[in-house]
């Protein structure tokens, strides 16, 4: 059963209002806290959630609403102090500092690779060459051929042209890899420095780029993925200073970006779409990448299970750093499971800004069949977990969700501007 609960979509129903959002100082390590029970959610949910972590090899999780850590907890010998690689999910990061780059007039998206990393750095003819632009590579549309024996390769022998860039969607590290370089000979800096110039320095994050092989691999503490997780809930603003002026550049980044998958925007992957792709497959698979998660979702996702999950309708932010929870290159299902268990935790809309609750309002018998009947005075509106409107009905009145599909559903009644919500679950 898909349980998700988008409580803003509600407040914003409800008239109610979000807490103003907070930001941790850029220095030192203090960082406000709010409780799952000051929210209204169920605090005896979250030791389930904290055990499926454990299991799972979990080093580091936080979990952020409105910028307010409510979950922080480390396992083993890791701690709040402990370093960890990023692996896929610094995809990410390279993604926003391109978009920097850009806004600085030091290269534009439009460009072909060529011009920044000179021409021969594929196998491609060079006409082949010169048609791929630096948004082929943020969009992994480059056309190189991924099936090669090591797609985190870099030289040139392993950079082959199968297809013409932006007619193939295809995960491949080695094209990604190289907009490091881009970004260096655009900006006459190096990796690092830009990176702790416009990013780190302002936001307060601690980390560095390691050479690991072929790939640049950024490490750091848990809480600086938080705080890239949460500037990006803020749309590329940190306390006040916005860092990401370019919002058409941020906008782009956080959307689909091709025709091929829906999924996939600026080395972001997004939910909610009708269609993903996955690494390693050719074939469009139907439905979002995480059924689970908000359709509004999008993620950084890495080897091993590194993690970043920002939701905008929920002002929710979430971090997982470890060892590989199970199998696959990108943790994608892995991602689906942690959602359903932190969907359990926001169990409740109690704790809502809005009016004093309504009494005298019934509802009955349990609707696992989708058929009930709401006893109340008041006006009555079914909303499903995506804060649509479902059905509409005055007063008592029998509701029938049985052509809708199984999950949780928001009952919300209004009489004389005083507003309760109940929730009801259809096929348990």
């Amino acid at each position: 059963m898909k349980h998700v609960h988008l409580l803003l979509l509600l407040c914003a129903t409800m008239g109610a209002t979000a807490q103003t959002p907070y930001f941790p100082p850029t220095v030192g390590n203090t960082w406000e806290t709010i409780t799952p029970a000051e929210l209204g959610w169920c605090p005896e949910k979250v030791d389930t959630l904290l055990d499926y972590l454990e299991q799972k090899n979990t080093k580091a999780f936080i979990l952020l609403k409105d910028g307010r850590i409510v979950i922080e907890q480390y396992f083993g010998t890791f701690t709040q102090d402990s370093a960890w690689y990023w692996a896929s999910a610094g995809k990410t990061l390279t993604a926003f500092m391109v978009g920097i780059a850009q806004q600085e007039g030091h290269l534009s998206i439009a460009d072909t690779t060529s011009d920044y990393l000179g021409t021969g750095w594929t196998s491609c003819l060079p006409e082949e060459e010169e048609k791929i632009t630096i948004r082929h590579q943020l969009t992994m549309t480059s056309g190189l051929d991924d099936g090669v024996a090591d797609h985190y390769c870099t030289l040139a022998t392993c950079l082959l042209c199968i297809a013409e860039p932006g007619t193939r969607w295809a995960y491949h590290n080695g094209p990604y890899t190289l907009l490091d370089g881009v970004i260096e000979n655009a900006t006459g800096q190096t990796l690092n420095d830009y990176t702790t110039q416009k990013l780190k320095t302002p936001t307060g994050m601690t980390g560095l780029y390691v050479q690991s092989g072929y790939n640049n691999v950024f490490v750091s503490r848990p809480r600086s993925m938080a705080r890239f997780g949460l500037l990006m809930l803020n749309n590329g603003n940190w306390n006040g200073n916005q860092l990401m002026t370019d919002a058409t550049y941020f906008n782009a980044m956080v959307n689909t970006s091709q025709s091929l998958n829906e999924s996939y925007g600026y080395l972001w992957w997004l939910n909610g779409k009708a269609t993903a792709m996955v690494p390693g497959l050719q074939l469009q698979l139907p439905g979002p990448l995480n059924p689970n998660a908000p359709d509004d979702m999008y993620a950084a996702l890495g080897k091993n299970g590194q993690i970043i999950n920002v939701v905008p309708s929920l002002d929710l932010v979430y971090i997982r750093m470890g060892n590989a929870p199970g199998v696959g290159e990108v943790p994608i299902l892995f991602n689906d499971t942690v959602w359903q268990y932190v969907n359990d935790l926001m169990c409740s809309s109690v704790g809502l800004n809005g009016p004093m609750p309504i009494d005298g309002v019934h509802i009955y018998p349990n609707p696992s069949n989708g058929l009930f009947t709401i006893s109340t005075p008041a006006m009555v509106e079914v909303m499903d977990v995506f804060g649509r409107t479902v059905t509409a009905a005055m007063q008592t009145s029998t509701i029938d969700l049985r052509d809708h599909r199984d999950g949780v559903y928001l009952v919300r009644i209004a009489l004389h501007g005083n507003v309760t919500v109940r929730r009801v679950v259809k096929g348990e």
